[in-house]
């Protein structure tokens, strides 16, 4: 049995690989008389590898004082990314809405994928509850109808009588009066001359006074029937005629207001005749465009769309969608870590399938969409990324988006493995001719992999990989305690100078720890 140790590759572990040389043997049906020989042969060989297995521990613990893996500082382009899946949807949807009132059942529903060409049934909606309505609409309908028939008689009549009356009624009355007045003043006439004649015969003595007498009593009586007429004649003129015409008037505004009412009435009846019938072409749906149609997406936590056979819909609700194909976008949830640096415009690179399309950042959502269990409770942006057109594009496509955050060129670079922060620095240890050697650093932008360096390194010097784990004073630094009793932040120790003036100092933070590699922009 042969034991190799190798070093790992990353950081310098050795890892152990054990190689058997012994012969293969062919198992063959086994012989009565030899199985307890090849049984002892098994339990031999399970002693000596029991015994071996402190010489190979031994062997392949790592040895500190050994060589270390290195990594020479040179410069290099270095591009920031953050990558994230999307899903691939149209800038432009031609959105099939419900317009029926209320809630409607879905009959039937195109398939998602089909191409319709305009007219194309897409949707047919349940009509039985909306046909109900049209024929108990129609009755209303037809009522309001006839009631505004008779305003407008009633309206008529009542303009005619107006009409009778001042060029009949008004006139027989006032002619009547008139001839009455006639006839009177004539009758005075007569007995005026008559006692005129009696009186001149009293004065001769042929007649009595008493005759006299009785000719002036028919005088006044002719004078009071001819007063009388006029006073008929003046108060047809001035209040008959006036009262009858306004009672006619009054008659024709109230029959005019009756119709008006009615007029409305039959309008608004009319109106909901019309959107009832109107719901009942509403019910089948057609396409008003060309192209693909697709279902909306349904929510995260559902394993269904909303529109299919037999569901619910609402007024406005988005049943379908017909999307722009030469107008695409993708869709993606950036990490609340990282979505402060995306802004509009950025580069991106977005991957479907076997195609990589150049894209631009057009916008960053400023609020959350909202984190559940669905998500993991994630906190993600929405951001879109235009595309150029493209051939063969089809909404709801997954798509990894690769946003550029920035691009540095011919810089000087350190792997994130090489570099600790302790006390609040940025260090790394190199080799050198006269040993390894700390050094501490001003670091920029990273891409998780490999950190900008600003200050501290030159090109060509050697750094050590996973300094905590073969460099002393990097592991010290990482396992040094804190002082028993006292908080790490405000922890105090004191030198012998210190103590003797009786100052004490803030002890240095003893904290080290690998580099996160999701440094800030600014190292």
């Amino acid at each position: 049995m042969a034991t190799d140790v190798r070093p790992d590759a990353i950081g310098g572990e050795p890892q152990l690989a054990t190689r058997t040389a012994a012969a293969a043997h062919s198992w063959d049906a086994p012989q009565p008389a030899n199985w307890w020989r090849r049984g002892l042969i098994a339990l031999l060989a399970i002693a000596a590898l029991g015994a071996a297995v402190p010489f190979v521990v031994n062997a392949v613990t790592p040895d500190k004082t050994g060589p270390k893996l290195t990594y020479p500082i040179r410069r290099s382009d270095l591009m920031v990314t953050v990558t994230e899946q999307g899903t691939l949807e149209s800038s432009n949807n031609t959105e099939i809405k419900c317009k029926v009132r209320g809630a409607a059942t879905v009959l039937w529903v195109v398939e998602a994928g089909t191409i319709v060409a305009p007219g194309d049934e897409l949707v047919k909606l349940d009509p039985s509850g909306i046909e109900d309505n049209i024929s108990a609409q129609k009755i209303v309908y037809e009522t309001a109808l006839a009631n505004k028939i008779i305003g407008e008689s009633d309206v008529a009549v009542a303009e005619t009588n107006i009409v009778e009356y001042l060029e009949s009624t008004y006139l027989e009355e006032k002619n009547t009066i008139e001839n009455e007045i006639f006839v009177a003043e004539q009758d005075l006439k007569r007995a005026q001359l008559s006692h005129a004649s009696v009186k001149r015969l009293v004065a001769r003595g042929l007649l009595s006074s008493l005759q006299l007498e009785g000719e002036s009593f028919a005088v006044e009586s002719a004078q009071k029937t001819v007063a009388l007429g006029k006073k008929r004649l003046n108060a047809l003129e001035k209040y008959t005629k006036e009262k009858n015409l306004i009672e006619l008037r009054n008659t024709l505004r109230a029959a005019e207001a009756r119709l008006a009412a009615h007029a409305a009435s039959l309008d608004l009846e009319k109106a909901r005749l019309d959107r009832e019938e109107l719901q009942l072409e509403n019910c089948v749906i057609k396409a008003e465009s060309s192209g693909m149609v697709i279902h909306p997406s349904a929510a995260v936590w559902k394993d269904s769309p909303d529109v299919e056979a037999g569901a619910t819909v609402r007024q406005d609700q988005i049943l379908l969608m017909i999307p722009d194909l030469t107008k695409m976008q993708v869709k993606v949830g950036i990490h609340e870590s990282k979505v402060d640096r995306i802004k509009p415009g950025m580069p991106a690179k977005v991957e479907l399938q076997d195609v990589t399309i150049e894209g631009t950042v057009s916008s960053v959502a400023s609020v959350t969409r909202p984190a559940g269990w669905w998500t993991g409770n994630v906190v993600k942006y929405d951001t879109i990324i235009d595309l150029a057109h493209h051939e063969g594009l089809k909404p709801g496509m997954s798509a990894d988006v690769e946003v550029i955050f920035a691009r540095h060129e011919n810089v000087l670079t350190i792997p994130v493995a090489a570099v600790v922060e302790q006390e609040g620095d940025f260090l790394c240890w190199v080799k050198t001719v006269q040993g390894i050697r700390k050094r501490t650093l001003r670091l920029g932008d990273s891409d998780d992999q490999f950190i900008v360096v600003e200050a501290g390194l030159q090109e060509g010097d050697e750094v050590i990989l996973n300094p905590i784990a073969f460099v002393d004073e990097a592991q010290s630094g990482a396992l040094k305690p804190f002082s028993e009793g006292l908080d790490p932040e405000t922890e105090e120790t004191e030198t012998d100078a210190d103590a003797a003036a009786g100052v004490k100092k803030p002890a240095a933070k003893p904290a080290a720890k690998p580099l996160d590699a999701s440094l800030p922009a600014d190292g």
